[in-house]
């Protein structure tokens, strides 16, 4: 593993996890020089502009506020892009919290639970890696990234199932987002008049429901079965561009 010496500036507004952070690098992370640490935003910057660091070891909830962690995350990336930013919080459920914070350009999270501060992970952000997480943020991530990918396995069976092309998932989409036949049949997209979409309709509600269900369906009805059927994804409902 690198050795090589490096400067950090831990921002923590806790007096006493602030200590316990320093004695992790004192004790794990030797070659880590620590250059300054900060409780305040306003005391952050000055040290920056005293001693340009290799690494920002950066805590969220500054104050009380978690947007503050961000900003300053925001800021760094903008004005010092060479600078590594590792954040490490206690926001253990705050999950809008980590994507905004990785959107401000941070390099990793390690929440404070679990297994702490590692030298491999600050080693790991230090080498440029990106995308560095502990096991409990990284538990979250393959759940959710399972769980993805089953949903896409299921609409990828479904599409295959149901005989479902390029039009019917056009026209369920639109559907879905309120597009009359009308409106559905001027898209530039779907070479089909108003007669055709509902020959297309009462084609789809025979394919998507049993005989026994097929009474009384309207196109509302068939969007539900539609995103039930997983053919229609509810986290991708965007219109096409007409």
């Amino acid at each position: 593993m690198n050795d090589k010496k490096f400067k950090v500036i831990i921002v923590e507004d806790v007096k006493l996890e602030l200590k316990g952070t320093e004695e992790i690098f004192r004790h794990e992370i030797p070659e880590a020089e620590i250059i300054g640490t900060a409780m305040t935003e306003a005391e952050f910057w000055p040290l920056m502009e005293v001693d340009l660091p290799n690494l920002v070891l950066l805590d969220l909830g500054l104050g009380g506020s978690t947007t503050i962690g961000v900003d300053i995350c925001k800021n760094i990336s903008k004005r010092y892009p060479q600078v590594r930013i590792l954040i490490f919080t206690g926001e253990i459920l705050n999950e809008k919290l980590w994507v905004d914070v990785l959107n401000a350009g941070a390099d990793g999270i390690i929440l404070k639970t679990g297994e702490l501060l590692t030298k491999t992970d600050v080693q790991a952000v230090m080498d440029g890696k990106k995308l560095v997480f502990n096991y409990p943020i990284l538990e979250k991530i393959v759940k959710r990234f399972k769980t993805s990918v089953a949903n896409d396995a299921k609409r990828q069976e479904a599409v295959i199932s149901y005989d479902i092309d390029e039009y019917d998932e056009r026209f369920l989409r639109h559907l879905a987002l309120g597009y009359t036949k009308d409106m559905i049949a001027s898209l530039k997209a779907m070479p089909f008049g108003v007669k055709s979409l509902e020959k297309r309709q009462n084609d789809l509600i025979n394919r998507l429901f049993t005989n026994d269900d097929r009474i009384g369906v309207n196109a509302t009805r068939l969007v539900v079965r539609a995103l039930e059927l997983r053919i229609l994804d509810i986290d991708n409902l965007e219109p096409d561009e007409e």
